[in-house]
């Protein structure tokens, strides 16, 4: 592995000779910027050998670096050779910072304007430039161009997603986001964000593992017609009257003319989340940027009645798989039949295998056994899967792509006897889930005024966890989705009706343990308050999963809180035991006796 490391940074440096460049910037990122990145773009990968999905390498003459955060501190170090890079922290090192102490002034710093937003462009730059370091965008990236042997992007097909299922018509999507391009003052809006414009033309695709999408970029004007770019050979028979008028279809490699043709046109895009790439033709080419949240983003998150029936569908249909799944596994360690993290991951989607509407996962599953599950975000591929033990805890955090919706479920589960200690970090965490899914809140509140919810219980103990509380999740699309989010970070948006998000508060103990409870749920109106000074919102608990009430300690409970319990597995049970049968019927039955 070292050898090939070494002939290719070799490789990279010999391009940073050619191009006058004294070190190269190489992120854990493709031109679309999203959370997934396919193989034929794993330039990351290429040049280090790390598997993270998050993370940057930088290359310079005599040294290279790679910047990771702390959940790949021990993968980082299993993957990349310490004689060719230094490890270095992607959250504690400012990596243009870092750039300006190891280069002196006159430097040139290469970087692939694809691969980075116009926002960090302009930060680095900034920051550079006080250094007297040119920030240089290269016209060919130098992994590219010594990439022997790179996987073929994916041929499938363009998919259409039934117009029944998404609740509008393209036209109809088109013609409100059109709208809302030319509120923001602009004439076209580049949408860069690959669920957007798969969203907006009701189309789907598997050019990504997780992520059924279509590679691609779209421009939207704002009378509605809009134009894709992409591969033209993916185009099914019928896209045309499938999508309505005012759609026109150009190879991806044509995008760049189009940007540079853009003189005085007022273009709207998100500095954020689209490339400085295709943001710096169009401002180069004399158009006016418009910075703006991608119009989409706010529409897509409120899901309409068609999806919302589609998700609401899904959820119950995965409620069943995963709890054949529970069943099973509780008959196995009965049995002292126990597993590794990969066997368990692998037996969970073979359950939801058996649901004709399921595609694929909604991302790996966390399967973590004990003190693995102490990583937040363990992926048991990284390395040797872990063998359960007796005695210990298990968490498992999966979802499943199916045709009419996305699912993302956590689960923590006793594996044998278990100590008062892990029953009391479960209860505290579970009474965190129980206030934010009671929570009642006025129109307008953001999901970081909520996030306290789920915290304060574990706070009154003096313990925290460190991501956030709840994301947004897509329908059929991805499951990570913004704008919306419950988090500490500062975040304006606000919740609104028919906006799903997680509820996944956890702990996590190093070296130990780790905990998560999450259901899915969505905004809704709080019926309740109907007539109350002010417009209420409340959550709906998509998720009919059993949680695993030998985790939990009842004397911990107030009976409002033990009615909750009590309450959402009686609607589980009513939900999921008319689809179930015979021993896992009864293990259902067991599982949400009350407490």
């Amino acid at each position: 592995m070292s050898h090939s490391i070494a002939s290719r940074l070799g490789a990279i440096r010999s391009e940073l000779t050619t191009a006058n460049l004294d070190a190269f910037i190489i992120p854990r990122a493709d031109e679309y910027l999203g959370e997934y990145v396919p193989e034929h773009n794993e330039r990351l990968y290429w040049a280090t050998h790390f598997t993270g999905s998050a993370g940057m390498a930088i290359v310079l003459k005599d040294k290279a670096a790679i910047f990771t955060d702390g959940r790949y501190t021990v993968q980082v170090r299993l993957q990349v050779d310490a004689a060719l890079f230094s490890y270095e922290s992607l959250t504690d090192t400012p990596q243009i910072e870092w750039l300006c102490d190891a280069l002196p002034a006159g430097s040139r710093v290469g970087f692939d304007a694809r691969l980075h937003t116009l926002a960090w462009f302009e930060n680095a730059k900034a920051i550079l430039d006080k250094a007297q370091i040119e920030l240089v965008s290269v016209a060919q990236n130098p992994i590219d161009l010594h990439w022997q042997h790179r996987p073929a992007p994916s041929s499938a097909p363009i998919t259409l997603f039934s117009n029944e299922s998404a609740g509008k018509t393209s036209l109809q999507k088109r013609t409100e986001i059109g709208a809302l391009v030319k509120k923001a003052g602009a004439d076209v809006a580049l949408i860069a964000a690959l669920d957007s414009f798969c969203w907006l033309l009701n189309i789907r695709g598997n050019d990504i593992p997780r992520l059924p999408v279509v590679l691609g970029c779209a421009l939207l004007y704002a009378n509605g017609d809009m134009v894709l770019y992409t591969d033209l050979a993916k185009l099914p028979k019928g896209i045309e009257a499938h999508v309505g008028k005012g759609v026109s279809f150009k190879a991806e490699a044509t995008l760049a003319d189009t940007l540079a043709s853009l003189q005085g046109v007022k273009l709207l895009a998100d500095p954020h989340s689209a490339n400085a790439w295709a943001q710096n033709i169009a401002r180069e080419a004399g158009a006016k940027l418009i910075a703006g949240i991608d119009p989409v983003a706010l529409p897509k998150a409120q899901k309409n009645s068609a999806e919302l029936a589609g998700i609401r569908a899904c959820h119950i249909r995965d409620g069943v798989a995963v709890t054949r799944f529970l069943a099973w596994l509780d008959a196995e360690v009965a049995s002292n039949h126990l597993h590794n993290e990969a066997t368990l991951a692998d037996k969970l989607e073979s359950f939801r295998l058996l649901d004709e509407h399921y595609r694929e996962p909604s991302f790996d599953t966390i399967s973590a056994a004990g003190a693995n599950a102490a990583m937040c975000h363990y992926n048991h591929n990284n390395g040797t899967p872990a063998m359960m033990a007796m005695n210990s805890l298990y968490l498992v955090d999966s979802g499943a792509q199916y045709i009419d919706g996305t699912t993302d479920v956590t689960r923590t589960i006793a594996i044998g006897n278990v100590t008062d200690e892990h029953k009391k970090m479960v209860t505290l965490v579970l009474k965190g889930h129980i206030a934010l899914d009671q929570a009642r809140f006025p129109k307008g509140t953001s999901g970081q005024q909520l996030d306290a919810f789920a915290r304060q219980h574990l706070w009154q103990y003096g313990f925290d966890y460190d991501h956030g509380t709840g994301h947004g999740v897509g329908h059929f699309l991805s499951v990570h989705e913004g704008p919306q989010r419950i988090g500490k970070n500062v975040n304006g948006i606000a919740l609104l009706p028919g906006m799903v998000l997680s509820n996944e508060p956890g702990y996590y103990r190093a070296d130990n343990f780790g905990i998560r409870l999450e259901n899915l749920v969505v905004v809704q109106h709080c019926e309740a308050l109907k007539g109350a000074e002010r417009e209420m919102y409340e959550f709906d608990a998509l998720t009919m999963i059993p949680m695993d009430k030998r985790l939990i300690d009842k004397h911990m409970l107030t009976q409002g809180e033990i009615s909750w319990f009590n309450a959402y597995h009686q609607q589980v049970y009513d939900t999921l035991a008319p689809l179930m049968s015979g021993d896992e019927l009864a293990w259902l039955t067991q599982a949400t006796r009350a407490i």
